[in-house]
């Protein structure tokens, strides 16, 4: 075997030193104006203050459930484990990041003021801190914990049952960084908008309004951690599914369970050459700066692809190394689609963010009703796009050939995830300009980076919901060989009662658990509307600007609302499998619980798929129509149609960046929880 896990260590470690290095890179420029010190210094202080309130509620949730996996003997202490593995890394992954993220953004204000080139250097260096950080720990904790059950089974296949576990522990973490970050940055971001620049005619970050530092913590703690948890639980529940796949078909072939590994190194690797060609072209285009880098990494990982397929696939007989390498090809081409058709539909450049503006000149009910059906339109590509991608990868090589296609696609991690953490970073770094009052001609650099930042962020907003719809199918797959493992096989077909009640119910799950997070967002922001009410009441002064705003207040009350708002949809999510197959299972007919959670699935992946692109392709759509007004066109600013456009982004932002990405860890969570439940079934 010339892959085995200690190769895949070295070069997941390898993938670590990287994303030190970068951060040291960005930590090292000094930071001497004291004017922006002053916002970035709340701005990292209120972050903090989330993320350790978070955490905390999360970890009272985890210590519960790893002492009942424990106990229970289906599961044990390896479960209980490696529930704690992939809690912790999924955690730390997206804590570091954004760590460097909330000290990034006043080095990249200050990157400004030397010219565009320096800044985007800065904002791209620090977004890859997260960006590499994830697709190494990934293969870290999944690889490393394998190794550790290979060595306790005295190097036997080990029980999968703990790898399992991972998984779980990854997915609840995601779940919750997703939902709390997500509603945090929404609700900060709507009552910013409604109480100042509605209500007050303000401008957007400034420094008045007590809710813009919320604002700016809420791009760090949603868009930088609470994506880097999504994508990296979606990697590793579909590298644990593949390996599951793996041993299910063959057995006797450990390379066809280390190829999904593998793949990953190389491509950490690949991506680390890949972003040294990213720089800005004459014409001082972001996004094909950043287009090329991601178009690089993917030419040099398919190189490498191409030579680790044949190695390994040499002596397997259900795939030859030309059918592999095609497989990952798939992938990646399915990837490179997802961005591409992304861009179509929510960059100012193309017709459907075009008539969004269009729209808006006839007032704020036509932009709604645009925005909503551009939404709906917009599902149906890229749902093409993984269907063609499905259908390919199983004839070429069954369902390990589609584990292994979006294995491809989850590879290029690091290079997509490094590209959305840079948003956040040139976001805040505007944001920090404004509020210390800086020149316009800096303020310029970063709106620029900023717009880049938002077409990038709905990119890998697809690309998590892509790739978490075909990591759930994966994991459907898995549900049906554990009943095969003992001897059940299911089918399920629309004359089974039982299956077609669960295709009602699991296509209902993705409809209420984005109502609770919308409900969640809409009340936590008429909080901080309140909030910032009372102090510009209260104090007169803010508005003159001779009081200061208590920015501490209008964060620490968000993010308890913000906590508290999380909790229903979340739990909501884990008690549907608990009650199928501890209250439904034991008291009727025998099997019938099976048939009605894997009906669940099936439901939820299909409309779980389908709301979620609407919803984050929609949002992003109607975003980028307001910052095209004000940009100077159809009126710019103060015009009819920026009201307009102001309400559409205003009803979008919950959209694409709280409930339309948190179904992505939903539809996990359903999964690899059903798949951990499988004993209580049968």
């Amino acid at each position: 075997m010339i892959w085995n896990n200690l190769s895949i260590l070295s070069l997941a470690g390898i993938g670590v030193l990287y994303a030190l290095w970068c951060a040291w890179s960005v930590l090292k420029i000094p930071v001497e104006d004291k004017a922006l010190l002053v916002p970035a210094s709340a701005i990292q202080a209120g972050a903090g203050a989330f993320i350790r309130t978070q955490y905390l509620t999360v970890l009272i949730i985890g210590v519960l459930i790893f002492i009942v996996l424990w106990r229970v003997p289906q599961f044990g202490l390896l479960t209980a484990i490696g529930f704690a593995i992939g809690g912790f890394f999924s955690a730390l992954s997206g804590i570091i990041g954004m760590n460097v993220s909330v000290r990034a953004n006043v080095r990249t204000a200050i990157a400004a003021g030397h010219g565009l080139s320096t800044a985007f250097k800065t904002s791209l260096t620090a977004g890859s801190v997260t960006g590499f950080l994830v697709g190494s720990l990934v293969l870290l904790s999944v690889s490393g914990f394998y190794l550790l059950l290979i060595k306790l089974s005295g190097g036997q296949q080990p029980e999968m049952m703990p790898m399992i576990g991972l998984g779980f522990g990854a997915s609840l973490i995601s779940i919750f960084s997703r939902l709390g970050g997500g509603i945090f940055t929404k609700a900060a971001d709507v009552g910013a908008d409604l109480a100042g620049k509605i209500e007050q005619g303000i401008p957007e970050d400034d420094a008045r309004n007590p809710a813009v530092i919320a604002d700016n913590v809420g791009d760090n703690v949603g868009d930088c951690a609470g994506m880097a948890a999504d994508v990296f639980e979606s990697y590793v529940v579909t590298l644990i599914a593949t390996m599951l796949v793996a041993g299910s078909v063959d057995p006797d072939k450990p390379a066809l369970m280390y190829l999904p590994l593998a793949l990953g190194s190389v491509a950490i690797l690949c991506g680390m050459i890949g972003m040294q060609f990213i720089r800005l072209p004459r014409n001082n285009s972001i996004l094909t700066a950043l287009t090329f880098g991601v178009f690089m990494s993917v030419i040099l990982t398919m190189a490498g692809n191409y030579f680790l397929c044949q190695k390994m696939m040499s002596d397997v007989d259900l795939l030859t190394g030309q059918q592999a390498f095609l497989l990952t090809v798939i992938g990646l081409i399915v990837a490179l689609a997802l961005i591409f058709t992304t861009d179509y539909f929510t960059s100012s450049r193309f017709r459907p963010v075009l008539r969004i503006v269009q729209a808006s000149k006839s007032g704020h009910a036509t932009n709604i009703i645009t925005g909503l059906a551009v939404g709906l339109r917009a599902t149906t590509v890229p749902t093409l796009i993984i269907v063609t991608g499905i259908l390919v990868s199983y004839g070429i090589g069954g369902i390990y050939g589609i584990a292994i296609s979006t294995c491809a696609m989850l590879a290029l991690t690091p290079v997509i995830i490094s590209i959305d953490a840079y948003g956040p970073v040139t976001d805040n770094a505007g944001g920090i300009v404004e509020m210390a009052g800086r020149p316009d001609s800096i303020r310029c650099v970063t709106d620029q980076l900023d717009a880049a930042g938002n077409t990038t962020k709905a990119v890998t907003k697809t690309f998590a919901i892509g790739s978490a719809a075909l990591a759930a199918l994966v994991l459907f797959a898995v549900y049906n060989m554990e009943f095969v493992k003992r001897s059940t096989h299911l089918i399920f077909t629309l004359d089974n009662a039982y299956t077609l009640s669960g295709i009602f119910i699991g296509s209902l799950v993705p409809f209420l658990f984005s109502g609770f997070a919308l409900e969640a967002v809409g009340g936590a922001a008429a909080k901080i509307v309140q909030e910032v009410r009372r102090q510009f009441q209260e104090h007169p002064g803010i508005l003159s600007g001779e009081e200061s705003p208590d920015y501490e207040e209008a964060v620490r009350m968000l993010t308890l609302a913000s906590i508290k708002g999380m909790l229903t949809p979340a739990l909501f999510t884990v008690i549907i499998p608990l009650l199928i197959a501890l209250l439904w299972q034991p008291f009727s007919m025998p099997g019938s619980g099976a048939q009605i959670m894997g009906g669940v699935l099936i439901g939820a992946i299909a409309s779980g798929l389908l709301m979620a692109l609407s919803m984050t392709i929609g949002g992003a759509a109607w975003d980028n129509a307001k910052k095209y007004i004000e940009a100077g066109h159809e009126g710019g600013k103060g015009s009819a149609a920026h009201h307009a456009a102001i309400t559409g982004d205003t009803v979008g932002d919950p959209y694409k960046d709280t409930a339309g990405p948190a179904i992505n860890p939903m539809l996990k969570v359903l999964n690899i929880l059903a798949v951990l439940l499988v004993p209580f079934l049968v």
